[in-house]
């Protein structure tokens, strides 16, 4: 039962909005209060683990290729896998609107989708990425056309339906229960892996969404019922506080408790890259684990301990 550890890697717009620079968003967003990327990278290597780093280059038609250039390089250099995440607000930017720039790509018909992938694409590649094969919307926001633009850009993979965000922004023609890759438009849908939180809710494998407990069941639950693959979710930034100020231990110690988890069970749970599908099973029954009342009651008990503690105002 393979494992991917997806990330989405961006600059972010609050930093923008606020007129930081290129090089102030990139220490913020990218790797902030020493739990960043780079920290990241490290414990994935002290663990022996595949990772997939989704980096959004459009704030290159703003900002230049430099901000782009120094995400890719260091995740380039451990080993770990690029691939393309997108966020169209910048190329608003780009075109001088700011109010009321575009955010989602289903914002855009399909040629003013597959203009902005064909750039991405582009942009990617130009900052040291190999072409990607792979894609995630930002914010999740995938349609029909959206898959029609990634097979004529050549992607092989997307990975933008997120059935708690169903139908909006996700807005992929697909169950939101639906967990199994399946092929839809020519392109292999990987979905996020969801998880019930109370009976007929679902709530995303994301690191600050779920507890270690939720994320260890989801993992068992999908060996026993033989699902082919679980797909997790963080960003660069996520581990910590939402001022990028100081270190949120509590998701910090989660992320490495995942990490330790999966080394120790490596032969159960092996980490992979999108490159390693080729013989991905499709369309394979698979239910997210069900709702639980007091594993959920723990998990909302610790979130609210750690918004306490380290969202609190300095």
């Amino acid at each position: 039962m393979r494992v991917l550890l997806t990330v989405d890697t961006e600059l972010t717009w609050g930093p923008y909005a606020r007129g930081a620079s290129w090089q102030e968003n990139l220490e913020s967003s990218f790797d902030p209060a020493g739990v960043g990327i780079s920290w990241q990278l490290e414990i994935l290597r002290a663990h022996g683990l595949k990772a997939c780093f989704f980096v959004d280059p459009m704030p290159a038609e703003h900002y230049g290729l430099a901000p782009i250039e120094r995400m890719i390089a260091p995740i380039r250099a451990s080993g770990q896998e690029v691939q393309l995440h997108l966020h169209p607000c910048w190329r608003s930017v780009a075109d001088g609107v700011e109010q009321g720039a575009d955010f989602e790509l289903t914002c855009f018909d399909e040629t003013g989708q597959r203009d902005l992938i064909a750039a991405a694409c582009r942009l990617l590649i130009e900052a040291g990425a190999p072409p990607p094969i792979a894609f995630r919307s930002g914010s999740y926001a995938a349609d029909s056309r959206t898959l029609k633009a990634l097979a004529a850009a050549g992607l092989r993979f997307d990975s933008s339906h997120n059935g708690s965000h169903h139908p909006w922004p996700s807005a992929l023609p697909l169950p939101p229960a639906q967990i199994a890759p399946v092929r839809v438009d020519g392109i292999i849908e990987v979905p996020v892996s969801q998880i019930e939180d109370r009976s007929g809710r679902l709530r995303h494998l994301q690191l600050c969404a779920v507890s270690m407990e939720e994320m260890e069941a989801a993992l068992l639950h999908a060996e026993a019922e033989a699902h082919p693959i679980a797909t997790l979710v963080s960003h660069s930034f996520e581990f910590a506080s939402r001022d990028g100020q100081r270190p949120n231990r509590m998701l910090a110690r989660r992320f490495e408790r995942l990490c330790a988890f999966l080394a120790d069970h490596r032969d159960r749970f092996p980490t992979v890259h999108f490159a390693d599908l080729d013989d991905l099973p499709l369309d394979v029954p698979a239910r997210p684990l069900p709702a639980d009342r007091l594993r959920t009651a723990r998990r909302m008990a610790q979130q609210l301990l750690a918004n306490l503690v380290y969202e609190r105002s300095l």
